[in-house]
């Protein structure tokens, strides 16, 4: 092998400096979070930024998990992450893979309406009518039903599938296969990169679940973890907040500290989602580039 040019060697120099700062500029403030919800209150007031810290204390945590009231709001959050990105996941792929065909008739119309949704929506108060008069008020269906279909995630997955080789389909059908067989057993085999994609997109969009929340959810009980880590902010600011999902076992927090840990507790469980789809994930990155 030839040795490198100066050039070469300067360019590949500047892209691992770039990079490297980059990567710090995006993992460091993510470690002072943690090390700051482990920290105490006078260490976090005195650096202001803590890596390390000098005293570690669960201070932070002891008050966000001081009722039970945290443990069910994480309960709610899964249950509706899990069941919403199966949900949501299986009703994208259908339709998708109907709009991958060719010979379906007025697929450009239904495309026509799929983008048009990704440029005006009704807006909150007709959406908030709307599911009213499903009866979805107060239900966890409120949290699905509304967003199961993202135009975007559609479009994605529509144009996986068109690229799909045509050959392979054709093959399914001398050999006997229906449409569901061919969908089933050829079409969401190949296209695993692209569905744990989504679903890694599905599942945070429902993870991060607040506004509808809100809007939908009348009982406390039913509150998902975002809207309960929002009260437990609000009080350990010193701000009125309704408390009628709280139990009495709360105590005054240290609020920075409180703040930093709500964050931790909000980001990890989606977090540790990730490297069971790294492997798909990775391939998501080449979604249509396959050429039928």
């Amino acid at each position: 092998m030839h040795d490198k040019s100066f050039n070469s060697r300067l360019f590949d120099g500047v892209n691992y400096f770039l990079l490297t700062l980059v990567g710090l500029v995006t993992i460091l403030p993510f470690i002072h979070v943690v090390a700051g919800s482990f920290t105490t209150v006078q260490e976090l007031a005195e650096k202001q930024f803590v890596l390390i810290p000098t005293v570690w204390t669960l201070d932070a945590y002891r008050y966000v998990f001081s009722t039970n009231t945290l443990v069910m709001g994480l309960a709610v959050s899964i249950g509706i992450t899990l069941f919403g990105t199966m949900f949501s996941m299986a009703l994208t792929s259908f339709m998708a893979y109907g709009l991958a065909r060719r010979d379906l008739d007025g697929r450009n119309t239904i495309m026509f309406l799929v983008v048009f949704t990704m440029l005006f929506s009704g807006g909150m108060i007709p959406t908030f009518l709307v599911v009213k008069e499903m009866g979805l008020i107060d239900t966890y269906a409120s949290q699905v039903i509304p967003v199961a279909i993202n135009a975007f995630n559609l479009i994605i997955m529509r144009n996986f599938f068109q690229n799909l080789p045509d050959g392979i389909e054709e093959s399914a059908k001398i050999d006997g296969c229906g449409d569901w067989g061919i969908l089933f057993k050829i079409v969401i085999p190949l296209s695993m990169p692209a569905i744990a994609t989504i679903s890694l997109f599905y599942a945070v969009t429902y993870w991060n679940t607040y506004m509808s929340a809100i809007l939908y959810l009348n009982d406390t009980a039913k509150w998902p973890v975002q809207v309960i880590l929002r009260q437990i902010v609000i009080l350990a600011s010193g701000l009125s907040a309704d408390t009628s999902g709280m139990d009495d076992s709360f105590v005054t927090p240290p609020e920075q500290t409180v703040k930093m840990a709500v964050i931790v507790v909000a980001t990890i469980p989606i977090l540790l989602v990730y490297p069971f789809l790294q492997k798909h994930f990775a391939k998501g990155a080449l979604m249509g580039s396959i050429k039928g």
